[in-house]
């Protein structure tokens, strides 16, 4: 998992780099780290949970998505301390802010930034079938998840719109 995110690191910085040729400095940095944050919560997510792939028995194997809106989600996780909920939030608030800072300097932001939520919460979607599908990974598919993801795509939205504020990644 950290091979992978240093290696999209380092082909992400590329990108910006490459991208500071034709767009402002900020809108660079933003769409290049927009795309990083993308990387990385799918490395997060489907990378399996305690090492190799194991074998699930298809009787073990869940049919479908747990819909226990606030289920049973383990009270921690590995990287720090607290809720798993919490940092299904947190995982995706750099994405909606930096989905904004990326749209900012278009007039089409206004449109661009809530498409780019609406594809925020598909690829949130996207990750818990492909979790329910390849039980091999031991993840579990949860609609808790896909609420949690959205909730930190909002906020980093609203953050988005702060720091652009700030920042006027329209200003030449």
């Amino acid at each position: 998992m950290l091979a992978g995110t240093a290696l999209s690191a380092g082909l992400c910085v590329l990108l910006a780099l490459g991208l500071r040729r034709r767009h402002e400095p900020i809108t660079a940095w933003a769409v290049a780290g927009f795309v990083w944050s993308i990387v990385v919560i799918g490395l997060i997510t489907l990378i399996p949970a305690n090492g190799a792939p194991g074998i699930v028995p298809a009787e073990g194997r869940l049919e479908t998505c747990s819909w226990d809106i606030g289920g049973p989600a383990p009270e921690g996780f590995w990287i720090f301390d607290g809720t798993q909920r919490l940092l299904n939030t947190v995982v995706f608030i750099p994405s909606g802010a930096l989905l904004v800072l990326a749209a900012a300097r278009r007039r089409s932001a206004w449109l661009t930034v809530p498409l780019g939520l609406g594809g925020l919460a598909a690829y949130s979607a996207a990750i818990e079938k492909t979790q329910l599908e390849l039980a091999r990974i031991d993840r579990a598919c949860d609609v808790t998840d896909i609420i949690d993801n959205v909730t930190g795509a909002v906020v980093g939205v609203g953050i988005g719109i702060v720091l652009a504020v700030v920042l006027r990644p329209w200003r030449r």
